[in-house]
């Protein structure tokens, strides 16, 4: 099984060494960079599997370095790392094609865990966007035509209302954080979003009211799990 090839772009020297002879033994190769002005030339002759980006970097930002990076590669993961903590910069972080968004100071465990999550989520992704449908319970989901199939029953569903489905599919079994949903979906998790996603969950619960083995569960205060 071949390595995961990591991007890894931090300026505190100390933190970034201790980062990168961890995931170097957790069988990681990681290719490390403390300049923000040389992350993208080197990013093109690398060729890295996921990128790790601090976001307070000299001469050039890991908020400008991700654009540069989408412009490249509109695929490839992306985790920012940052002490900053304001929603605007977490915000700003997933508008530019963030994955995730780690706030500083981390566990190594956190950092891992959330890496192999992202991963799996490109993988899994890129593995159900080959099949035209999906088997849902009793349901076939169409995800080209964004129509769910129940029998010789069939609901054309909105783009929003589709893309929701299919995170919560990509998802299934696992707790979802509200956060993570409204961010992805909506760009932000402010309060008139949030009352939106209550309503298109909803909406997902009675569009699969027919088959009592689908269940999305509201845990309270952090988001849902989809029971499949």
């Amino acid at each position: 099984m071949s390595r995961i090839k990591v991007l890894y772009v931090e300026d505190e020297m100390f933190l970034g060494k201790i980062v990168k002879e961890s995931l170097e033994t957790r069988d990681f190769d990681v290719v490390m960079e403390d300049d923000g002005a040389k992350v993208v030339s080197l990013f093109q002759k690398e060729q890295p599997d996921i990128c790790i980006l601090d976001v307070m970097l000299p001469n050039k930002s890991g908020f400008e370095i991700a654009a540069e990076i989408r412009k490249l590669n509109d695929d490839i993961p992306v985790i920012f790392l940052t002490a900053k903590t304001q929603t605007e910069d977490v915000v700003q972080g997933f508008k530019l094609g963030g994955n995730d968004y780690i706030r500083k100071p981390f566990s190594m465990e956190e950092l891992i865990v959330r890496i192999e999550n992202v991963l799996r989520v490109r993988k899994d992704l890129a593995s159900e966007l080959q099949q035209e449908c999906i088997a849902l319970g009793k349901y076939q989901y169409n995800l080209n035509r964004q129509v769910l199939h129940n029998g010789s029953e069939e609901r054309k569903l909105s783009y929003r209302e589709s893309e929701l489905l299919k995170y919560l599919w990509l998802n299934k079994e696992k707790v979802i954080d509200r956060r993570d949903i409204l961010n992805l979906l909506w760009g932000n998790d402010s309060f008139f979003n949030s009352r939106n996603l209550d309503v298109y969950i909803t909406k997902l619960r009675n569009y699969l009211k027919d088959d009592p083995g689908l269940e999305i569960i509201t845990i309270k205060g952090i988001g849902y799990r989809f029971v499949v």
